[in-house]
């Protein structure tokens, strides 16, 4: 859809309440196109460089003073951890074709920083771009942590209740990050490899039938093919890792950097979307720009690790046109402040807050949290009956 298209298809409230005509609105997208569309091959390497040489450093640093300094060794594997959430980062901009102007570059970098993720890139790209076309639209895609409505949780038993409220507390972050990093791609890919070799030793597959069909876990064969060189390429470098550093070393650091990293990862990129009252429409009514206003934060980050997750706090930026590169995201909001004005913006320290709000209130279009469903069912406004 064109520039044209999706402004002619912006609802007037929503420019009505940023006080911008349309022509206005087409043309601060279309600048933020012209302008800062534009990756760079340098930029993009020097960021790349950013994360792999910080890691060997630290991976040498444990390597040299293991059992000697546990104090040291416990701070590399915190800033361990740091630079892995920064190369998931840059992973998901390699996804957009954004880190570098080559999209073979783009490609290589992207398959290597899945390595370190633990994730198969290219599958993982194909699977965020289904957000992105479908922000805001909470009946198509709910969010890493699976959010349900209001109507459903009330449906739970008291149990499945206390079980939903405790898989999304912020403090499960880091066994959520290992399960959806370290864990959950090796099970999948070695589910698949079973089922695709048991299909050939079957007599179906002997008999050549669905030679070319998707084993399960895929949605294709390509997909199991970046599963299986993002796994052997993983396997490989454990292997080595292993040997240089010492396996015990190596286990321990790896699975607490990793889950840490990717711990932060899911925190990073769920307050992006969840917060106080964010816009959460069904397919009635939907609209993306509005999402990128009204469904995604402006997160308020300290310098420091607003370089660590490469600008990732200008997310509502990146919804509008996630082509622009981060390094540029910056200077995009600045030069469009008035666009954004209205965007939510969350504090470092309002994260935990944000995160509560893990239910989509169908009717009003929004996530609220279960303190407010429960507030609403237990001590209805008068004139409300009690609803059960």
């Amino acid at each position: 859809m064109s520039f044209t298209e999706t402004c002619d298809k912006l609802p007037n409230s929503t420019l009505s309440r940023l006080m911008m005509s349309r022509a206005e609105w087409q043309a601060c997208k279309s600048d933020i196109v012209d302008r800062f569309a534009t990756p760079s091959d340098l930029r993009g390497s020097l960021q790349f460089l950013s994360v792999i040489a910080p890691i060997a450093g630290l991976w040498f640093v444990i390597q040299q003073t293991w059992l000697d300094s546990p104090w040291l060794d416990a701070a590399a594997t915190a800033l361990l951890s740091l630079f892995l959430l920064r190369g998931f980062v840059l992973m998901h901009d390699c996804g957009h074709l954004s880190l570098f102007r080559n999209k073979r570059l783009n490609r290589i970098a992207g398959f290597l920083l899945g390595v370190l993720s633990g994730l198969p890139q290219q599958v993982w790209a194909e699977n965020h771009r289904y957000h992105h076309v479908t922000n805001g639209n909470w009946a198509r895609y709910r969010g890493p942590m699976n959010v349900a409505s209001v109507t459903d949780f009330l449906a739970m038993n008291p149990r499945d209740r206390q079980r939903y409220q405790l898989t999304r507390d912020i403090l499960m972050a880091p066994v959520a990050g290992f399960l959806y990093f370290l864990l959950n791609p090796r099970i999948n890919w070695l589910r698949a490899t079973f089922h695709l070799l048991h299909r050939r030793l079957s007599r179906a597959g002997r008999a050549g039938a669905q030679a070319g069909a998707a084993p399960r876990y895929c949605v294709s064969m390509t997909h199991y093919r970046y599963m299986t060189w993002n796994n052997l390429v993983l396997f490989a470098a454990w292997a080595a890792m292993a040997w240089a550093v010492g396996p015990w070393s190596f286990l321990i650091c790896y699975v607490v950097s990793g889950s840490l990293a990717g711990g932060y990862g899911l925190i990073l990129f769920t307050v992006q979307h969840n917060f106080e009252h964010s816009y959460a429409s069904a397919d009635e009514g939907w609209d993306r720009d509005e999402a990128a206003l009204r469904g995604t934060s402006f997160l308020i980050l300290p310098r420091w690790l607003n370089w660590i997750t490469a600008d990732a706090a200008y997310h509502h930026v990146h919804h509008l046109c996630a082509s622009v590169p981060n390094y540029r995201l910056a200077a995009c909001h600045k030069e469009h402040e008035l666009l954004f004005s209205r965007v939510t913006r969350v504090g470092l320290f309002e994260i935990p807050a944000a995160l509560k709000h893990v239910l989509w209130d169908t009717g009003a279009r929004r996530l609220v949290s279960v303190a407010e469903v429960t507030l609403v069912v237990e001590q209805p406004a008068p004139g409300i009956g009690r609803r059960s």
